[in-house]
């Protein structure tokens, strides 16, 4: 059984991994129509998104934009899925002509996870945020 592409044009296609369930090696392919993830090992192993359907890009954002170790794809119905890319940058900007900027975003480091927990156990104990 074959993959049908939803894709007619392709602009990108990247080595990847999937990050749904255990790790998964594959391909990244972005085009005309929206985002595929093919699984190199079983073929029937994939992930389509439609522009129309991709609701969200989150970026992990390491070293000022040096590194992008991996970005989330969330969508408007399924939930969302966590890939990493040889050349995410390249794969990022492509994405980037396909949807609207503003909804490609950087997701929270580790230290402003841990700054915003702090700071909402202090609101918690000084009794301050709790005014309606």
């Amino acid at each position: 059984m074959a993959v049908q592409s939803i894709n007619t044009k392709v602009d990108l296609v990247v080595d990847a991994t999937s990050f749904m369930g255990t790790a998964k090696y594959g391909k990244i392919m972005i085009g005309d129509k929206g985002f595929e993830f093919f699984n190199d090992r079983n073929k029937r192993d994939f992930i389509q998104i439609p522009w129309s359907e991709l609701d969200y890009v989150l970026a992990s954002v390491m070293f000022k934009g040096r590194w992008i170790p991996r970005f989330a794809m969330r969508t408007k119905h399924n939930g969302t899925f966590t890939f990493s890319a040889k050349k995410t940058k390249a794969l990022l900007r492509g994405i980037r002509e396909h949807i609207d900027p503003s909804h490609m975003v950087r997701s929270l480091s580790f230290f402003d996870v841990i700054k915003r927990s702090f700071g909402r156990l202090y609101k918690r104990i000084t009794g301050h945020g709790n005014e309606l």
